[in-house]
């Protein structure tokens, strides 16, 4: 058993780091397989989504000497369902958790790309000009 979980972390850690492939590999293979480009892209940016948490919540840790990166998105997370919760209540008078989480999820994909990109510069940059 624990064979098969080192498996799964270590499959896990190959694909964040670099998660532009998977997402290139869902997007085309699940794309080609539903003829169906628009859901190949959601699933992709479902996918990717956990995969890139992961990376930049190791990638802060790294580059701030913390370990608060996951907490911190996912309280970053959960605070913005809750904002969006509370609006769609008060438009609607009742609150739909499913489209809530689908759009924390999407909307984090676009955020943590942002800080993937953001914080590999900045890793980069640190390694390269520290001795």
């Amino acid at each position: 058993m624990e064979m098969i979980w080192d498996s799964v972390k270590h499959l896990y850690a190959y694909l964040a780091v670099i998660p532009i492939i998977p997402f290139a590999i869902i997007l085309f293979g699940y794309g080609a397989y539903v003829q169906d480009r628009k859901k190949g892209f959601r699933m992709a940016m479902d996918i990717t989504t956990a995969l890139l948490i992961g990376c930049v919540a190791v990638l802060f840790d790294r580059l701030f000497g913390s370990q608060f990166g996951l907490y911190g998105i996912l309280l970053f997370m959960l605070l913005g369902g809750g904002l969006l919760g509370n609006a769609q209540y008060r438009k609607r008078g009742k609150i739909d958790g499913k489209k809530i989480f689908r759009t924390i999820w999407r909307l984090s994909f676009f955020t943590m790309s942002l800080l993937y990109i953001l914080f590999m510069c900045f890793g980069i940059g640190k390694l390269m000009f520290t001795a």
